[in-house]
Order: C-alpha cells, then structure tokens, then sequence
C-alpha cells in the first residue's frame, strides 16, 4: 500500500503527525482498498532481547518470490494459531 499513501500526500508538506495520519488515512485505491491509519502512543521499550524459542513461536508466512520482504504475520492467541 505505500506506493498509494506516497502518490495520496505527493507534494504536500508533512509538517506534523496530524497531517500525515490524515494523508495516510485518506488513501484508496481504484478497487476501493481503504488504508486505515491510526496514532500509536504507546511507549515501547527498545534494546529487549528475546529468546530463540519466542522468536520460534511467531506465527510468521513467508511468501515467495522475495521472502525477505513479503510475509505475514499472524496473531496467535491462547496457543492456537489464527489464520
């Protein structure tokens, strides 16, 4: 989707997070995709480390030909994973 949010604010001035959530929030596509955006105010902690078997547990897909860069990650909740 990031290629419609560029073209959605190209030339407009990104002067605060307002204005760029509004410009991401306002992006569609010809099929009527919608994007929905949303401020995150959350404090996150940084530096944490996690373990081989957490990062084992996530519920991660990836997708061919550029698994690098195309995955989905999926919730998994209560020990049972969602598709």
């Amino acid at each position: 989707m990031f290629c419609y949010i560029s073209k959605n604010w190209q030339g407009q001035p990104l002067i605060n997070i307002e204005t760029i959530v509004n410009l991401i929030d306002s992006t569609t596509t010809k099929k009527v995709l919608k994007v929905i955006c949303q401020v995150d105010n959350n404090v996150y902690e940084t530096g944490k480390k996690i373990t081989e078997e957490e990062k084992e547990s996530v519920n991660i897909e990836f997708l061919e030909p550029f698994t690098q860069w195309n995955y989905i990650i999926r919730p998994v909740q209560n020990d049972v994973v969602v598709l």
